[in-house]
This record gives C-alpha cells, sequence and structure tokens, in this order.
C-alpha cells in the first residue's frame, strides 16, 4: 500500500501522458488530465496522514536498496508541498481548460496537457527523490515542458523571453549536473541520505565550497536575488494558467531543495549569514522593483521575487521556529501567488490592457474579479487574519526569539516589505480594481473580450476561469482558518529538517517509521 502511495504521483501523470497522445477527442483529453491530478491529490493527501502519523516512509525502486537504486521518500515536508502542490495545479489547470473554452483555443490544446502532466511529474519527482541526481532529473523535466508551455503560441516577444527563460535554465542544469559530478567525487554517493555524514568528513573548504555552489544552483531556480533576472522577463509574456502555475509551484520546487540539502547535507547551528542577506535583498529589491512597474503582470513577478526572501528567513536561522515560519509561508505563497496572477488573467482578458495607467482610465473588470484581487493581496501583504499574517507573524517571532544584529535585520527588511507591498496592492487595486465615476459606465461590457463570453461556450469557460480562481482564493482562506493545525504539522517538518536521523534510517535501512 506504502508503494502505490509513494509511486502513483509519479508513476500516473506519465500513465495519462502517455494515453493523452494517443489521438483522444479534446474532451477526453481534458477529462483525463483533470482526472489525473485529483487522483494524484488524494494520493498525497494519504501521503501527508501517513507521513505525520508514521514518520518519513520509503520506496525502492525495483527492490534495489539505496544507494545502488532509486529511492522515492516522503516525510511530513514534502507530503505537505505535494498535496498543496498538486492542489494549486489543478486548479490552474481548470482555468486553463476554461481559457481555452471561452477564447476556442485549438491549436495548442493536444499539446498543452501532455506537457502540463510532465510538468506535473517533474514537481512530485522533485519533491519525492531521495537523492541529488533524481532531483537534477526532476528539474529536467520541469525545464523541458515549462519551456513548451512558455512557447505555446508565442509570438516574437514570447520567443525572445523563452530563450532567457531557456538559457538560463540549461546554464543552471550545467552547474548542477558539475555539483552532482562533484559532490560523488568528494563523498562517493548522491544519497541524500548519505551525505550529510560523509560530507562532514571533508576538509571545512571544501564542504563550504559545495555548500555556496548549491545555493547558486538552486538560487538560480528559485530567483533568488542577484540570480532572479530572468524571471520578471519571463513569467509576465507567458498566458496566465502558464504564469500562474510557474509562479506557484517552479520557484517553490527551489526552494524546497534548498531546504532539504541545506538541513540535510550542510546542517548549521547559528544564522548563516549569507542567506540573511540573500534574503534581505530578495525583500527589498524585488518590492522597489514592483513599486516602479506599470505592467501588472511584471508588478506581480517582482513581488515573487521579493516575496522568496521571506521564505529565505526562516532557512538563514537554522531552527525550529524559523523553519516553521518558512514552510507556511512556502504554503501560503503558493496559493496566494497562483490565485493573483489568475486573477491578473482575468482582469486583463476584461479590459484588454495589462497596463495600469490604462486600466486606470478604462471599465474595471468587475466586483467579483476585484473581490477575488482583493483577498489574496490582503494575504500577500501580511494583513491579519490571513495566512500571509500567520507565516509573517511566525517568522518575526523566530527572529526575535534568535536575536542578533542579523536576525533583527531581517525582521525589520521582513516589515518594510510588507508595508511596500500593501502600498504596491493598494496601488493596484486604485489602478485596475476600483470603480470610479470617471471611468466608462458599463463595465467591460462594450470590449471584444467580454463579447467573446457571450456565447454559450465563452460563459461556460469563463465560469469555469472564475470558479477556478475563487477555489484558490477560498483556499487561501482555509489555509487561514486551519494555521493551528498547519502550524502544527509544520513545527514537526522543521523537526525532522533538524533532526534527519528517522529519514536517514527510513531510505538506508528500509524501516518505516
Amino acid at each position: 500500500m506504502t508503494a502505490a502511495l509513494l509511486a502513483l504521483p509519479v508513476l500516473l501523470p506519465v500513465l495519462g501522458l502517455g494515453v493523452s497522445l494517443l489521438g483522444l477527442p479534446r474532451a477526453l483529453v481534458r477529462g483525463l488530465s483533470s482526472i489525473v491530478l485529483a487522483v494524484v491529490l488524494a494520493d498525497g493527501v494519504a501521503l501527508l496522514a501517513l507521513a505525520d502519523t508514521r514518520g518519513p516512509l520509503a520506496l525502492h525502486i525495483g527492490g534495489w536498496p539505496a544507494p545502488l537504486g532509486i529511492t522515492l521518500v516522503a516525510d511530513r515536508l514534502s507530503a505537505l508541498l505535494l498535496t498543496v502542490s498538486v492542489l494549486v495545479a489543478l486548479a490552474v489547470l481548470v482555468f486553463a481548460i476554461g481559457q481555452g473554452t471561452a477564447e476556442e483555443r485549438r491549436r495548442s490544446a493536444e499539446v498543452f496537457h501532455p506537457a502540463y502532466l510532465v510538468l506535473v511529474t517533474g514537481v512530485s519527482l522533485a519533491f519525492l527523490s531521495g537523492d541529488l541526481f533524481n532531483l537534477f532529473v526532476a528539474f529536467e523535466m520541469m525545464l523541458a515542458a515549462s519551456y513548451v508551455l512558455i512557447t505555446l503560441d508565442a509570438d516574437g516577444d514570447r520567443t525572445r523571453a523563452g530563450m532567457t527563460y531557456m538559457i538560463t535554465s540549461l546554464t543552471s542544469s550545467l552547474l548542477f549536473l558539475t555539483l552532482v559530478a562533484l559532490v560523488y567525487a568528494a563523498a562517493g554517493t548522491v544519497t541524500l541520505a548519505q551525505l550529510g555524514p560523509r560530507l562532514a568528513e571533508l576538509p571545512d573548504g571544501i564542504r563550504s565550497a559545495l555548500a555556496l555552489l548549491l545555493l547558486a544552483v538552486l538560487g538560480i531556480k528559485a530567483a533568488i536575488v542577484p540570480l532572479h533576472f530572468w524571471l520578471p522577463d519571463s513569467y509576465p509574456t507567458a498566458p496566465a494558467p502558464i504564469t500562474a502555475v510557474f509562479a506557484a509551484l517552479l520557484t517553490k520546487v527551489g526552494v524546497y531543495a534548498l531546504l532539504r540539502t541545506q538541513t540535510l547535507l550542510f546542517p548549521r547551528t547559528g544564522v548563516w549569514t549569507v542567506l540573511a542577506c540573500a534574503a534581505i535583498a530578495a525583500m527589498i529589491v524585488g518590492i522597489l522593483g514592483a513599486i516602479a512597474q506599470d505592467d501588472l503582470n511584471r508588478l506581480l513577478s517582482f513581488t515573487l521575487v521579493s516575496h522568496i526572501g521571506f521564505m529565505l528567513f526562516g532557512l538563514a536561522l537554522f531552527d525550529t521556529l524559523g523553519l516553521t515560519g518558512t514552510i507556511l509561508y512556502v504554503i501560503h505563497h503558493i496559493v496566494v501567488q497562483a490565485a493573483l496572477f489568475l486573477v491578473a488573467g482575468l482582469a486583463v482578458r476584461r479590459t484588454g490592457t495589462a497596463a495600469l495607467h490604462r486600466m486606470a482610465h478604462g471599465p474595471p473588470p468587475g466586483t467579483l474579479v476585484a473581490v477575488l484581487f482583493g483577498l489574496p493581496a490582503l494575504s500577500l501583504s501580511g494583513m491579519p487574519p490571513f495566512s500571509g499574517f500567520v507565516a509573517k507573524l511566525t517568522l518575526l517571532r523566530a527572529g526575535v526569539a534568535h536575536g542578533g544584529p542579523t536576525a533583527y535585520a531581517l525582521a525589520a527588511a521582513a516589515l518594510l516589505t510588507s508595508l511596500l507591498t500593501l502600498y504596491t496592492m493598494t496601488r493596484v487595486w486604485t489602478s485596475a480594481f476600483a470603480d470610479r465615476p470617471s471611468r466608462p459606465a458599463g463595465g467591460a461590457a462594450a470590449l471584444p473580450q467580454r463579447r467573446a463570453a457571450e456565447t454559450t461556450g465563452g460563459v461556460r469557460g469563463t465560469g469555469l476561469m472564475l470558479a477556478a480562481t475563487a477555489g484558490l482564493t477560498v483556499t487561501g482562506l482555509a489555509i487561514a482558518m486551519c494555521a493551528g493545525l498547519l502550524a502544527g504539522v509544520g513545527e514537526r517538518a522543521a523537526q525532522d529538517l533538524l533532526d534527519p536521523g528517522p529519514y536517514r534510517s527510513v531510505v538506508l535501512d528500509g524501516e518505516e517509521r
């Protein structure tokens, strides 16, 4: 039973991919993709329940024990992030299906669903991988799928943005592969459960060099300042569902890989100053970049860069409370950032522009879309009682409890970034969503985008888009309401990161605890 649960998140999307390439009718392909993700979501919930009650779970593919074979491992952290990620992927898929129906897109449907399933496979494998090489394979699967998705029906600008994304990602991949080779040469293994003790035996200079190289490799994938330059130029050019799933998942997989590898391979007892400086730089540079933007999608892309800094905040402290805050923030941000990009897609579709100065003088996108933006925007800004407030409060408590100049600097940067985020979201609200007397009457009904929704298919498609966005917004509210339960799971996951004994035992001894 445990073996099936661990294999399904990787195996089922691959099987769905194969079936989707058999030339089935479009409706069947859409239904198949949705069913596959729904089953993987249920599987993730089951894995989370088992991991939380029994401890880490491991599957040795083909019966080959580590380090000889491929091992999939699920603990509280990986199962929790897998569940939330697949939930968001399913919601974005529903939005994409609705968008295709509303706008009668046909040319890319046969490519979108297989590529999307490959992306989900890569995300699942990244969370469950028990060794560095298969983590590299997972990132390559995500890269291949994301390049296909970002260039679907591309014009010149999107093709150039896709090339920037591809070249940067390939550079990161080459560095990652080099890192894997260096780690194997130094330690004789790439199995995560074995690497910690073996790397500890190396000279300090070699360990520090490997840790910094790993930070640089995953820093590119997680868009950590100053390695973030590719993201604001790549994400805003893609269609709304593609941008939403990229913003929600791809950078978070990079953050997860940092959490897993830095705590398991390079444990520390104090603040990691290098990562703390990167966190502060990400928060400040990202939000200042957002303030300077007029394009809604670029603005949200820069806020994404900024709020990666909050996730690094807790990891830099290397204690239970800080890691708990990071885990809570990752969960919150996966849902909220996806919801904001989907709302941006709805707003652009209804107003015909992504430029805030044009939105300010055009018809508003409607009350429902405004509400769907306002709730996640308040959460992103850290306003109580939303999920962002809970996560930020945990991080601030960790900074104050840890003490010292670096921890206080992190807390101050977090407070300043939260205030600037609130200012940025308020500016977007007043420009794009507030209904003012100076705006044309009648909403956006006169626009071609709105007229396209007047057909039967368009109404049905628009309904799916709104339902998917509303579902993510409600999920964000549910995270806030279940903050106590999630904080408990997050704290236990943080303790697992700092005490990896059970993780190593289940991988190397085959014992399920």
